[in-house]
């Protein structure tokens, strides 16, 4: 059985770019994403390891500036040549 979803980066969104609606960019998360994924992936061995696709992003809510987001990631498939990782995002508002 495969370890349960472990946290992998936590990111305070800073101010410094907002898109015109003055939420954070979906590249932004993006890249966190990918960012995440290697972490976990990691945990499999010292490769070289390269993001070949993302099956799908599924953006819920808009994330601000000033929000902290957490991406937590759990390893679904582990085989010979690719591991296939899940990250979930969660953004914490403060007001």
């Amino acid at each position: 059985m495969l370890a349960p979803p472990t946290l992998a980066i936590r990111v305070p969104m800073m101010p410094k770019a907002p898109n015109v609606a003055g939420t954070v960019f979906g590249g932004v998360i993006l890249s966190l994403i990918d960012q995440s994924g290697f972490y976990q992936v990691r945990r499999h061995g010292v490769h070289r390891w390269v993001t070949v696709s993302m099956d799908a992003v599924e953006f819920q809510r808009p994330v601000w500036p000033g929000d902290v987001v957490s991406f937590y990631t759990s390893t679904e498939h582990a085989g010979r040549t690719s591991v296939r990782v899940r990250v979930r995002v969660l953004a914490e508002r403060f007001q």
